[in-house]
């Protein structure tokens, strides 16, 4: 062999580097979708929750509102949290309370309404029980509340 000959050649080179980033954006998608696939199958088993509230339409006064936590085919779920936060009409503070064994909280509202305020909204959340395949990720029914002590 030749000095130097090993230094003068180049065709081994040549197609080498855009081989690797073609096997590199080639792995890179491949485990792009492997990872959704794999995210895809945890969230299959999820069941979005949602409340129903009685009344749903309160006055400015104090009122006990009832809450079930059901699921997408109106079970109700036992040990969820229910939160009920100002929306458009304000609270005092946030509110919370478990369900029970039927699946109903009973959360006592005091709302109020700001000036020249006919109606307002209480926002209502839902904290799943620990370990279950429940989520509460959409918008869930809004308590109504308006003007005065009536109730609807």
């Amino acid at each position: 062999m030749q000095p130097g000959a090993l230094a003068g050649d180049e065709r081994a080179i040549e197609g080498l580097p855009i081989r690797l980033v073609i096997a590199l954006v080639v792995g890179v998608a491949s485990l792009g979708v492997m990872m959704n696939t794999l995210g895809g199958i945890q969230t299959l088993g999820v069941t979005e929750l949602d409340v129903r509230p009685q009344p749903e339409v309160v006055g400015e006064s104090a009122t006990d509102v009832s809450v079930a936590v059901v699921g997408p085919e109106g079970d109700q779920v036992a040990d969820a949290t229910v939160v009920a936060k100002s929306g458009t009409a304000r609270l005092d503070s946030v509110v919370t309370a478990r369900t029970d064994a039927n699946g109903t909280a009973t959360l006592g509202l005091n709302a109020s309404l700001g000036p020249n305020q006919d109606e307002g909204t209480v926002s209502l959340s839902v904290k799943p029980p620990a370990g279950s395949q429940y989520a509460d990720r959409r918008e869930n029914t809004n308590v109504l509340v308006v003007a005065g002590n009536a109730t609807g």
